[in-house]
C-alpha cells in the first residue's frame, strides 16, 4: 500500500471513529427506536418471544418484527409465526372454548339511533355523564366478552355482560389481562366496572367477576372491595391471586396483592410501606414475584404466600441498581424474564437470576445505535426539603460533561400526580435527548410520588400548590449552588400535572426561570373540573366540586391552588401545548393560558396538536413537538443574553 493510501485509511478511520466517539442522540433517532414487547415464554420453557415495533418517520406508520431467543442467552433469530409457540390465553386449556372481545350496540345515542329519518345528521344526545372518555366520545357501544366455541369458527358466542353498558376490556387502557381462563377450564374471571353513567364517572369501583361455564352463572368475587380489583392471576394448580386498591375514587392507592386461600382472602403486602405495579405467580406457587418503586428506580420483589389467612410474609427485594424493571414476564427455574430500561436506554428484555440478582440481556433490539451513541452521566442527589426531610432528585448531565463550565438547566416537574418518577425512558420526555442538547436536567422525587413509603405517596393529595411545589424549588436551589449550573439560563418544564405546575410555578418562582413549557397542563380548576371525564380524580385530588362552598380542602383548591387566580403575576415566556382530543385535560386549558399570556404581552407560543389526545402517538407529530420543544428553549433559555 502506497503512502498517500495510508494517510487516507488513517484519515478516514480516525474521523469515523471521532464521529462515532462524538455522535448523540436526535429526534430522529429516538422516535426510530424500537419499541420492545413480550409475546411470551415458549411452551417448552426455553426462549422468550418478543417484538419489535418500530416507527417509520416518512410514512408515520409503525411495523413490527418478532424474534425468539434463549432464556439463557443467545443471538436473537427471526420468527414469522408464533402460532403453537407460545400458550393461547384467550384459548381454553381443555381447547373447547375460545374468549372474544367485541364492540357491541347498548345504548342510542346518536341522531340516527334516535330519528331514522335523518341519515345524514351528526349529533350525539346524552342524559347522563360519561359522555366521553380519555380520547373517545361514548357513541352507545361497549367492548363486552364472549365465550365461543373453539372448533365452530361460525359461533356467535355467548356474551357474558349481554346488554349491559360495562366494558371488557375496560376502556380506555385495559387489554387482555382483564379476563383469563381457570386451570381447569371451568371458569372464566374477568374484570369490569358495573357501573353506569354519572355512578361511572365518580368510582373507581372494578371488581372481579367468575362466570361458570357449565352453570353459566356470573359471581362477584371482590363485591366486598370499593376500590380497584383487577389482573387476575391463578397458579398451576388453581389458586387466585389479584391487586386491589381499597378506596372508592382514589385511582392511586395503595395497590396491594391479594390472594385466596381456603380460609379465606388474605392482603400479602398489607403491612409493606409500598405499592405495587404488577406479578406473577412462581412455578412452584409458594412465592409471588413482584415490581414496585423504590428510592427512585422500580424493582423486582418476593415474597412467600402464606398457608392460612392469619400468616404474614416480608418482601425481599431482588433486584438492585440505577435502573427499572418496568414488568415481569414469568418465572423459568432459578430466572425471572423481565423488562429493563434506564434513562439511557429505552425497555429491553432481561433473564434476571433470582437467587444473586444477576441479569442478562436477552433482546438486543436498540444496540445498534447506542453502540455509538456518548451516554449522559446520571446521578442521585439528596436535597433538604423546607420540612427538613430528604428528597431523592435525579440529576442528568450532558455527554461529555465539564464541571469547568457552565449548563443551561431545566427543572422537570412529573406528572401524575403521583407517577413514580423512577429511571424511567420516555419517547417524548427524554432526557437523554434533553441532556444531548447540552442542558442539565435536574428531576426531583417531590411529594406525591410512590417509592418513599405511604405518607410520602398520599401527602399531595388537595395540596396541589403546596409542599410539593416547595420541594420543586428546594431542588433546582440547591443545584443552582454548583458553579457549572448557570443561574441566568434555567427552564421549568412538564407536562399534565407537570404542566400545572409549570402554569402555578410561573407565577410563583420569583425570577428564577428564564422559560416555561406546559404540556396538557390544568390551568383552572373550575373550567376543568367542569370538563374533564374521570370525575373521580378530581373529587379526591382536590376534595370536592367548586360549588361545594362548605368544603375547606375543595375551597382552597380552587383558591390558593389555581393558577388562573395568579396570572396577572405571570412575566415570563411559556410554551404551551395542547392536544385537541385530550379530553382528560381538555382543549380550553391550554388555550385559557395561552390567550391569558397574548393578552398580557408575554412572549408565548401555543403548539396544538388536534388529532392527539393527552400524548403525541403519530411519528411526525412527534417529530415537531420535539423540534419545537428545543427550538422554544433555545430561544428563551440556552441562547439567552
Amino acid at each position: 500500500m502506497n503512502k498517500l493510501l495510508i494517510i487516507t485509511f488513517c484519515l478516514s478511520t480516525w474521523t469515523s471513529i471521532l464521529f462515532a466517539q462524538t455522535r448523540v442522540m436526535t429526534p430522529e433517532q429516538l422516535i426510530e427506536l424500537n419499541r420492545v414487547s413480550s409475546i411470551g415464554i415458549s411452551n417448552d420453557g426455553k426462549d422468550v418471544l418478543y417484538n419489535a415495533t418500530q416507527y417509520d418517520l416518512e410514512t408515520n406508520e409503525r411495523s413490527t418484527t418478532s424474534y425468539s431467543v434463549p432464556i439463557q442467552g443467545g443471538v436473537p433469530r427471526l420468527i414469522n409465526d408464533v402460532n403453537g409457540m407460545v400458550t393461547d390465553k384467550n384459548l381454553s386449556p381443555d381447547g373447547k372454548w375460545r374468549l372474544v372481545s367485541k364492540e357491541v350496540k347498548i345504548t342510542d345515542i346518536s341522531g340516527v339511533d334516535h330519528y331514522d329519518d335523518v341519515p345524514l345528521s351528526n349529533v350525539y344526545i346524552y342524559d347522563e355523564l360519561n359522555y366521553r372518555h380519555w380520547d373517545t366520545w361514548e357513541d352507545g357501544s361497549y367492548s363486552h366478552l364472549f365465550l365461543q366455541s373453539a372448533s365452530n369458527a361460525e359461533d356467535d358466542g355467548i356474551d357474558l355482560m349481554a346488554g349491559k353498558p360495562y366494558d371488557c376490556p375496560q376502556k380506555p387502557f385495559g387489554g387482555d389481562e382483564d379476563y383469563i381462563w381457570s386451570p381447569d377450564s371451568k371458569k372464566v374471571l374477568y374484570v369490569t366496572k358495573k357501573l353506569a353513567g354519572t355512578e361511572y364517572a365518580v368510582s373507581t369501583n372494578s371488581d372481579i367477576f367468575e362466570y361458570n361455564v357449565d352453570t353459566k352463572q356470573t359471581t362477584n368475587l371482590t363485591a366486598s372491595n370499593k376500590g380497584y380489583d383487577t389482573h387476575p392471576s391463578y397458579s398451576k394448580s388453581g389458586k387466585l391471586a389479584w391487586l386491589q386498591m381499597k378506596r372508592d375514587g382514589y385511582e392511586s392507592d395503595k395497590n396491594d396483592i391479594i390472594v385466596r386461600l381456603s380460609d379465606g382472602d388474605i392482603n400479602i403486602t398489607e403491612n409493606w410501606d409500598g405499592t405495587v405495579y404488577g406479578f406473577v405467580w412462581s412455578e412452584d406457587e409458594s412465592t409471588i414475584y413482584f415490581n414496585a418503586p423504590v428510592n427512585g428506580t422500580v424493582h423486582a420483589f418476593a415474597i412467600e404466600v402464606p398457608s392460612t389467612a392469619s400468616s404474614s410474609a416480608t418482601p425481599s427485594q431482588i433486584s438492585q441498581g440505577q435502573f427499572d424493571v418496568n414488568g415481569i414476564i414469568g418465572q423459568v427455574d432459578n430466572h425471572l424474564v423481565v423488562y429493563r430500561r434506564d434513562m439511557n436506554h429505552a425497555t429491553e428484555i432481561y433473564n434476571l437470576n433470582i437467587d444473586n440478582g444477576e441479569m442478562k440481556q436477552l433482546s438486543n433490539a436498540n444496540d445498534a445505535i447506542y453502540k455509538d451513541i456518548k451516554m449522559s452521566k446520571i446521578e442521585k442527589r439528596m436535597v433538604k426539603t423546607t420540612d427538613g426531610k430528604d428528597m431523592l432528585t435525579w440529576v442528568i448531565y450532558p455527554p461529555d460533561f465539564d464541571p469547568t463550565k457552565k449548563y443551561p438547566t431545566l427543572l422537570y416537574c412529573q406528572g401524575g400526580p403521583q407517577g413514580a418518577l423512577s429511571q424511567f425512558y420516555s419517547f417524548r420526555w427524554n432526557f437523554q435527548l434533553m441532556a444531548a442538547h447540552g442542558y442539565i436536567i435536574v428531576a426531583p422525587n417531590r411529594r406525591g410520588m410512590p417509592g418513599y413509603g405511604v405518607e410520602w405517596n398520599e401527602q399531595i393529595s388537595k395540596d396541589y400548590g403546596g409542599q410539593n411545589m416547595k420541594d420543586y424549588l428546594s431542588a433546582i436551589d440547591d443545584m443552582t449552588q454548583e458553579s457549572y449550573v448557570d443561574k441566568d439560563r434555567l427552564g421549568c418544564i412538564g407536562a399534565s400535572y407537570g404542566g400545572y405546575s409549570v402554569f402555578y410555578l410561573a407565577s410563583r418562582h420569583e425570577k428564577r426561570f428564564k422559560s416555561f413549557i406546559s404540556h396538557d397542563g390544568i390551568f383552572n380548576w373550575r373550567s376543568m373540573y367542569g370538563t374533564t371525564e374521570e370525575l373521580f380524580f378530581v373529587n379526591w385530588d382536590l376534595g370536592g366540586a367548586y360549588w361545594d362552598k362548605e368544603n375547606t380542602a375543595a375551597q382552597r383548591s380552587y383558591t390558593e391552588f389555581n393558577p388562573i387566580n395568579f396570572v396577572d403575576q405571570w412575566d415570563t415566556p411559556i410554551l404551551i401545548i395542547q392536544g385537541g382530543k385530550d379530553f382528560r385535560v381538555p382543549i380550553g386549558q391550554g388555550l385559557e393560558a395561552f390567550q391569558a399570556a397574548q393578552l398580557q404581552g408575554i412572549k408565548s407560543r401555543l403548539l396544538y396538536f388536534p388529532e392527539e389526545n393527552h400524548w403525541v402517538l403519530k411519528a411526525q407529530n412527534s417529530l415537531v413537538w420535539q423540534r419545537e420543544f428545543y427550538k422554544w428553549l433555545d430561544e428563551t433559555v440556552k441562547n439567552v443574553e
